[in-house]
């Protein structure tokens, strides 16, 4: 400090060029002298201060299973960067437990806190001037809002995904979190006891990780290691198993090699890469939610992708894996035969998927894949062979109509019949048509409305797991139909139909609907329809009226008042 100020003395001795080039080299020392010596309290050298320094975006949390043991890959995570010649920083964000607010008004936060993820990220990243980021999550909005962030800021980042939940087991039978939604509906049918409840409710999760079939966080985990923002094989690996501790150390080092190449987001998050994700989202069977969070990443990354491109891609890719909610095995399963990169491996045979992708360590995903088998192994039955696959075609289907002018999002897997056409039973919320599923108000041929639960309406787009479990448990899962502008869990499964754009709270045609009027849901047609003429329909839409903000302070409010439609993403920028 004392030899800056001294030559701060001397400036006016100099030339202009000289004094200019002097004041600014003083400049920036002056600057950076109180960040060195604020950083000199936590341990920095001189070598440090050469080193590149990386964000560790840690989403750990006591909240959720998904998130409790991302401490300990924290400081695998942190030791592998420090060995490396990084100085890691390391920062909290926040998480929200889908499957523990699901069903109450604490879910309105759920999408909210995708958003909050990403802008708390972006925050200390780009406050803190850091040369790259690597963010740990597991539970579902911690993927999504990670890389929303990471295609905002563009530095060289990678993701750590705390990895799944191992089956809970109970007379034989393997159970996960929806087995207990599930419980519920056949609970209120009373074709179990409280005593059968209990159980299911005591063994369905056994430990640390997230929801363990192929549900949101796992499709997403997939996505991301197919888009190479992930290692290979990182996306199915169990939360307790020592591999995973592993990974995160090898995730470390891959971004710091990222670091020296200049690896940046936007130079894997390709128009190309998105396509893959898809396909390989279709393969898997994967979230409704893919469709919305792909989306809102494609929207941060400036990447041309829309709610149709889901459809195209959906037609000319088969689904291969067998996997719950529609199928029969977890992710675990589908880890032991051969992960995601063996999927990969056959639509890229198949060609279907874009093999000159680069991914965060630098190759090809043609190259990552170049040893992985063209076929399944034998003696299994989670991964399908292309020649004799689950489902012909991907099972996310985008239907339109005067209920849906800009899109809904359909899950098709595991139905007998892909068509429904019967009375609208309609609900203003959530809690509404749960109390008439349980109250047994709702009948074989009824087909469900939930809305006014839309980005901008519930606020904050509600997932409908109750609803659509509790159907199922009472035996009503292939009979009933359910449209909502909410969303669903990756749980989920049967006729329902969520996303549907524009919501009600924008006066969009759900909001038109009125008890007792015939709604179709065809998938094979792509087609959700309110069976009335046009006339009536523009008589009623002249005749609505908004609703008053269910919310008009706080998050929520802000949230409703920034929120896109679902067909873009919900995005808030």
């Amino acid at each position: 400090m004392a030899r800056l100020l001294h030559a701060t003395g001397s400036l006016q001795m100099g030339q202009s060029d000289e004094r200019k080039r002097r004041s600014s080299v003083i400049t920036q020392g002056l600057a950076r002298a109180p960040n060195r010596g604020m950083l000199r309290a936590m341990g920095y050298s001189d070598a440090d201060f050469d080193k590149p320094i990386v964000g560790v975006a840690n989403g750990y949390s006591t909240i959720t299973p998904c998130n409790v043991g991302l401490n300990v890959l924290t400081d695998r995570t942190v030791d592998a960067l420090e060995s490396g010649g990084a100085k890691a920083q390391t920062f909290g964000t926040i998480t929200v437990s889908d499957g523990i607010s699901m069903g109450t008004p604490g879910m309105k936060y759920s999408l909210v806190s995708r958003e909050v993820i990403a802008d708390s990220i972006e925050t200390a990243c780009q406050a803190e001037s850091m040369d790259g980021v690597i963010a740990l999550g597991g539970c579902d909005k911690n993927m999504p809002g990670a890389m929303i962030a990471m295609a905002r800021m563009n530095i060289p980042g990678i993701f750590v995904y705390g990895g799944t939940i191992k089956p809970g087991r109970l007379d034989g039978e393997d159970l996960n979190l929806v087995s207990i939604f599930e419980a519920v509906g056949q609970f209120s049918a009373g074709t179990i006891d409280n005593d059968r409840l209990r159980a299911v409710e005591c063994n369905a999760c056994p430990g640390a990780g997230s929801c363990g079939g192929m549900y949101t966080a796992n499709t997403m985990s997939s996505a991301f290691e197919t888009m190479g923002m992930s290692l290979p094989y990182s996306s199915t690996m169990a939360a307790e198993d020592d591999e995973k501790g592993e990974s995160a150390a090898a995730s470390a080092r891959a971004l710091i090699e990222a670091i020296e190449q200049n690896i940046r987001p936007r130079d894997l998050l390709t128009r190309q890469a998105f396509e893959n994700a898809i396909a390989v989202i279709m393969a898997l069977g994967g979230s409704t939610n893919a469709v919305l969070h792909l989306l809102a990443i494609a929207h941060a990354a400036e990447v041309d992708l829309s709610i149709d491109d889901f459809e195209r891609i959906r037609g000319r890719v088969p689904v291969l894996c067998d996997l719950k909610p529609s199928g029969r095995y977890l992710t675990v399963d589908l880890h032991a035969a051969g992960g995601v990169p063996q999927v990969m491996k056959m639509l890229l045979t198949a060609g279907l998927l874009h093999g000159d992708c680069r991914t965060i360590t630098g190759v090809t995903l043609a190259e990552v894949l170049a040893d992985v088998p063209d076929a399944p192994p034998a003696g299994q039955s989670v991964i399908r062979p292309m020649s004799d696959p689950v489902y012909q075609a991907g099972h996310l289907a985008i239907l339109k109509g005067n209920l849906a002018e800009e899109g809904a999002v359909a899950k098709i897997t595991g139905l007998k019949k892909a068509a429904i056409s019967g009375p609208a039973r309609v609900f203003d919320s959530e809690e509404e048509a749960m109390g008439a599923i349980l109250e047994d108000r709702i009948r074989a041929g009824d087909v469900v409305v939930i809305r006014y639960e839309g980005p901008k309406g519930g606020p904050g787009m509600r997932e409908m797991l109750s609803p659509t479990s509790a159907l199922i448990g009472r035996g009503l899962g292939e009979k009933v139909g359910l449209i909502t502008d909410g969303r669903f869990s990756g749980g989920t499964y049967g006729m329902v139909v969520g996303h549907v754009a524009p919501e009600a709270a924008v006066g969009g045609g759900i909001a038109l609907v009125e008890e007792g009027d015939t709604i179709t849901i065809d998938a094979e047609r792509r087609l959700l329809q309110l069976e009335i003429d046009d006339t009536e329909l523009e008589r009623r839409r002249a005749a609505w009226q908004p609703p008053a903000p269910r919310v008009t302070r706080g998050v929520l409010a802000k949230y409703a008042r920034l929120v896109s439609t679902a067909s873009r993403g919900a995005v808030t920028d």
